[in-house]
């Protein structure tokens, strides 16, 4: 039987020129349900959300392996980069367990 490896990332983004929690919260849903059906990982808002321009996002990768949960984590970063321009990833700390 082999062990589950959990990839767990905590990304702290700048979102800026929005107006309302409303903007913020439509451009999250949106980035969140794309990074769960793009990568099969469980993401949520963990942080700041009650502030505009800043969020923090955890995400959590279940693998067999700790070289893929970490490729999956360094994939979800550069697709945030290149998928949501406006939106600044300021840091992230990713632990594996």
């Amino acid at each position: 039987m082999s062990d589950a490896i959990i990839g767990v990332c905590t990304i702290r983004l700048q979102l800026p020129g929005l107006g309302s929690l409303k903007e913020k919260r439509s451009v999250l849903k949106s980035m969140l349900a794309r990074m769960h059906n793009t990568f099969n990982v469980s993401a949520a808002e963990v942080g700041q959300q009650d502030v505009w321009q800043s969020s923090i996002i955890g995400v959590a990768a279940v693998s067999n392996s700790s070289v893929h949960a970490q490729q999956v984590i360094d994939s979800i970063l550069k697709w945030i980069e290149a998928n949501y321009p406006d939106v600044y990833i300021s840091s992230h700390e990713t632990e594996i367990l």
